[in-house]
């Protein structure tokens, strides 16, 4: 029987070595003569174990890893085609403590399958969601998407079935799918990862969103410095339309869908929808006032969702199940499961996807192992740049949106980034001002002024000029930008700088040095 040996070809696999791996792999097999093939699949996101190897035996898939190219000779010695025993041995794959604990629906295939081979997909029941999607009426799909409580995973929590509503309700000859995939924030990589790992669903979800709301066109708006999720996700589509996936008919029905793939340019502020929709149109990235919703008047004047990665990835597995299976998981209105990210300073570097409710000690502590330095954890930013910096003290707050608003935090995109207590939480909080300073589109005065102005507030602070008097006047300014703001960079950026400054208030007094040189 042929050997399946699995190397991922992921993007943060092969940042660590990947592609020299299976080229090592692919020397030994012919000069064993070896009966063997290698997959290129994505990463399970065990990332302080990639390159993870894994090989398909008759009890299942065993794992090794971190493999390097200079241990695949003596991994082949060991009976790597059979599962043998190495140093580098992690057991079955599933039974990974990290992979085990985890509720995997978004990313159930992530990792198992071939990414671009459509049958692989359809064998772990893909296109079972879109099925079922052709046979009911587009009300019926936005109502199963409701009823599942799905909230948009990109940041913001907006209930997805009621933004699929109003377009569905939404009268005009032409509807528009967009998929946000301009994943900016720091510690974020779950739509890479899909669209690099399991493009398939996507496009599923993709689809399912334009039988639901009578959209016929759809785009991916994929950030520049993706390459290769481009290259996936437009072979991908090539091989859905070839497919019958989509196209006149879509998957033999009536229904007409299809989808074209664009690449961002670089700007942070194009992850905002708005700003999104203006890029694709050609026009400067900048921020349009609202009302009108994208909902209703969206690309090209036209009715338009727009849904993130993982809100759009998520949709097949409602399909497939049913809206009330994906709501049994969760706590309070967040509903289902949730792809964390954990990154940063941290020894077990990853993607979690686990139900809402986790707490944020458990997925630091626990799940995260600590700092990878083994000093103790001073902080942790919770939703990107834009995110609230939380101390320990807060590490009994459950992993849900309306809990993290509660104490002034955003969950975001669900990336999060670990420090330990050597981080200065003045310059933390000085880097997320200039960072609004740099990305701001300049459409609006509170971000393109205001993040400036807190930049330079912040280093008289640094200065120890009058930081009592600074601290006062970067709160008020927090609070116009907070309130003023066009968008969420202006509007969010006082989340981290307020929450240094609360939290961490001994890291924005002056030194015993500069004191007793003053």
């Amino acid at each position: 029987m042929t050997a399946t040996i699995y190397i991922p070809c992921d993007s943060g696999a092969l940042a660590l070595g990947a592609e020299k791996v299976a080229s090592a792999v692919e020397k030994e097999i012919a000069a064993r003569g070896l009966d063997a093939k290698i997959v290129r699949n994505g990463s399970r996101g065990l990332y302080w174990l990639e390159p993870m190897v894994e090989v398909e035996t008759e009890s299942g898939r065993m794992a090794y890893g971190p493999v390097t190219a200079k241990d695949v000779r003596s991994l082949f010695d060991a009976g790597l085609t059979a599962g043998g025993t190495h140093r580098l041995s992690l057991g079955k794959t599933d039974d990974i403590p990290f992979l085990a604990r985890q509720t995997r629906l978004t990313f159930a295939r992530c990792g198992v399958t071939e990414p671009l081979s459509l049958d692989d997909y359809k064998a772990h029941g893909g296109l079972n969601g879109l099925a079922n999607a052709v046979a009911v009426t587009p009300a019926d799909i936005v109502k199963t998407v409701t009823d599942s409580g799905l909230r948009g995973r990109g940041g913001a929590g907006f209930p997805t079935g009621i933004k699929w509503k109003t377009v569905l309700e939404t009268s005009a000859d032409r509807k528009y799918i967009i998929c946000n995939a301009d994943e900016g924030d720091s510690g974020t990589f779950a739509d890479r990862m899909i669209m690099e790992g399991d493009p398939f669903v996507l496009i599923e979800g993709m689809t399912i969103a334009g039988i639901a709301t009578g959209a016929t066109k759809g785009f991916v708006y994929i950030r520049s410095e993706y390459p290769h999720a481009v290259a996936t996700m437009t072979r991908a589509v090539e091989i859905a339309r070839k497919r019958g996936v989509l196209g006149v008919s879509v998957l033999g029905s009536p229904n007409v869908f299809d989808i074209e793939i664009r690449t961002g340019a670089g700007a942070y502020v194009c992850g905002e929808e708005t700003s999104l929709m203006n890029s694709l149109e050609g026009k400067r990235g900048v921020v349009r006032a609202k009302p009108p919703l994208p909902a209703i008047q969206g690309l090209f004047g036209k009715p338009t969702v727009i849904n993130n990665v993982i809100s759009l990835a998520s949709v097949p597995i409602i399909m497939d199940k049913g809206g009330e299976y994906y709501k049994n998981f969760g706590m309070g209105r967040s509903r289902g499961t949730i792809p964390i990210q954990i990154a940063g300073n941290v020894r077990h570097g990853g993607l979690f996807e686990a139900a809402f409710g986790l707490t944020l000690g458990e997925i630091i502590d626990d799940i995260g192992g600590g700092t990878a330095t083994g000093r103790p954890v001073k902080a942790v930013q919770v939703g990107g740049p834009l995110g609230a910096y939380f101390p320990r003290a807060l590490f009994d707050t459950p992993f849900d949106y309306e809990e993290f608003a509660a104490k002034d935090g955003l969950i975001g995109h669900a990336g999060i980034v670990v420090f330990d207590d050597t981080a200065d939480m003045l310059k933390q909080a000085r880097f997320a001002m200039e960072f609004c300073a740099v990305e701001s589109c300049g459409k609006c005065t509170p971000c393109r002024i205001g993040s400036q102005r807190g930049v330079e507030v912040l280093d008289k602070i640094a200065g120890n000029i009058e930081p009592a008097k600074q601290i006062e006047l970067v709160t008020d300014l927090c609070n116009t930008m907070k309130f003023g703001s066009l968008c969420a960079l202006g509007g969010f950026t006082p989340y981290p700088v307020m929450s240094a400054i609360n939290h961490f208030p001994d890291d924005f007094r002056p030194s015993p040095v500069a004191e007793a040189a003053e």
